[in-house]
């Protein structure tokens, strides 16, 4: 057993040091200086020399005194070894003195030891260096960018020349003046971004300029996203140059304000209301928003209710009205006038006009209310009452009456004459408050043209 365990022993200690001397016996090799470089092996080592290793010696120091690069060189050739000492400032030197004694003749092998010393923290010589480097490249560079610039100014003269013909093809189709700049605009701009990358390519910095081309379009990309307000009103005004909804001059509404149209800007569109004032609606609200427009067409319907007693005669009172609209010299004859039966209100029943009006000619709200006159007192004359809408009035206590008896005769008869002269004088067709019933909206034009602007920028929109 004791046998046993020991047999057991020494194969244990022999897997375990076999590997171990394996690794020290390939580590007893020659390890090289630190400070050598290691050299490979010449492909031919002649057996006879021709040159010695004083020649050898004598040639090298000579080599490496020349160039000025090493400080306290020593050179030692023993059997064809060079040994190189010393210290250099960079290691590309060093590298090269090493190339150097390896090519020279009937050299077997080169240990180079030279040492590269660090430079010296105050030691300006680099910055000299690098500002002589970079002054002989702009020296270098200054008969390229002449040209360069040289190729640029053509281009660019030709980029106006390009704008100037685009402005004056368009012109002449009488396009609109913004599609004419952005297009004239454009022209210039990718005739000039031609000549730029022209000049990289001579360069031979084509990647260079496609960057710079790709950088612009990514720069647009985030200007537009940034400015987004701005370039969604700017596109805005383009589409509405393009589709003129409405004119300078046209009475419009437009988000629930009503005014006339003075000026389109790439910003905003600029209204006068009916009361004179001021108002700027940005473009993007105008194209995304509902425009009615009073102008386009001159004829113009409007309506009104007057409701009459349930004793009166719906078929007369029907009858009378239409006789009024047919009459009446600001209604117009076709589309015809209509007066429907609307609606069995409470005390009354409503009767609603249809008419017809020319907006440019006559003003809407005095032919309606020079017809709702001349209607009512036709009304009144026919004995066709017009009841107030039903109250319940309560009277807890109730109401006294007294009875004074009859009222004097003389009194009657000045209230019946008073009644009829009002009646002749509301069966005119047009009051003295009601003017002769023309349109004002060239007297609110001409306050607009007299006006300042509170926006300023070149009118998009065609004349009136």
């Amino acid at each position: 057993m004791y046998y046993r365990n020991l047999r057991l022993g020494w194969i244990c200690f022999l897997l375990t040091a076999l590997p171990v001397l394996a690794w020290a016996q390939d580590n007893t090799q020659t390890v090289p200086n630190e400070t050598a470089a290691e050299t490979p092996a010449p492909e031919q080592v002649d057996v006879r020399p021709e040159a010695t290793d004083s020649e050898i010696r004598e040639r090298l120091r000579g080599i490496l005194a020349a160039t000025g690069w090493f400080a306290g060189t020593e050179v030692e050739v023993n059997d064809g070894v060079v040994f190189l000492r010393g210290s250099t400032e960079t290691d590309d030197f060093k590298r090269w003195a090493g190339e150097l004694a390896r090519n020279t003749q009937d050299v077997a092998a080169v240990v180079n030891q030279i040492q590269v010393t660090e430079p010296d923290i105050w030691n300006y010589e680099p910055a000299f260096t690098g500002m002589q480097e970079l002054w002989r490249s702009i020296m270098r560079a200054i008969p390229f960018w002449v040209f360069g610039l040289f190729v640029l100014v053509i281009f660019w003269g030709i980029s106006l020349l390009g704008a100037k013909a685009t402005r004056a093809s368009l012109k002449k189709r009488e396009m609109n003046i913004l599609l004419q700049d952005i297009a004239a605009r454009g022209v210039a701009v990718v005739i000039f971004l031609l000549g730029l990358y022209v000049v990289f390519h001579i360069a031979d910095l084509t990647g260079v300029a496609l960057t710079v081309l790709g950088g612009t379009g990514l720069l647009g990309i985030v200007l537009g996203i940034a400015f987004r307000d701005i370039t969604e009103n700017f596109l805005a005004s383009i589409f509405l140059s393009i589709q003129n909804p409405f004119r300078a001059g046209d009475l419009v509404e437009i988000s629930g304000t009503t005014g006339f149209i003075q000026r389109l800007t790439v910003r905003a569109t600029l209204l006068m209301t009916l009361d004179g004032n001021h108002i700027q609606i940005p473009n993007s609200t105008v194209y995304k928003s509902s425009i009615l427009n009073f102008t386009s067409n001159p004829n113009q319907r409007t309506t009104f209710t007057i409701g009459i007693g349930y004793d009166d005669s719906i078929t007369k009172a029907q009858e009378i009205g239409a006789k009024i609209l047919e009459d009446h010299p600001a209604v117009l004859r076709e589309p015809e006038p209509w007066v429907l039966l609307d609606k069995l209100a409470a005390s009354t029943v409503n009767v609603q006009f249809y008419f017809w009006v020319n907006a440019h000619k006559h003003n809407l709200l005095k032919v309606k209310s020079s017809l709702l006159r001349l209607i009512k007192t036709a009304y009144q004359e026919e004995g066709i009452s017009m009841p107030d809408e039903a109250r319940e009035m309560v009277f807890p206590k109730g109401v006294p009456v007294q009875l004074t008896g009859d009222s004097p005769a003389p009194q009657g008869r000045e209230r019946e004459k008073d009644t009829e002269n009002q009646l002749s004088e509301d069966s005119k067709v047009a009051a003295e408050g009601e003017g002769e019933l023309e349109s004002n909206d060239e007297e609110i034009r001409e306050q607009a043209r007299q006006s300042r602007s509170p926006e300023e920028g070149e009118d998009l929109l065609k004349p009136e």
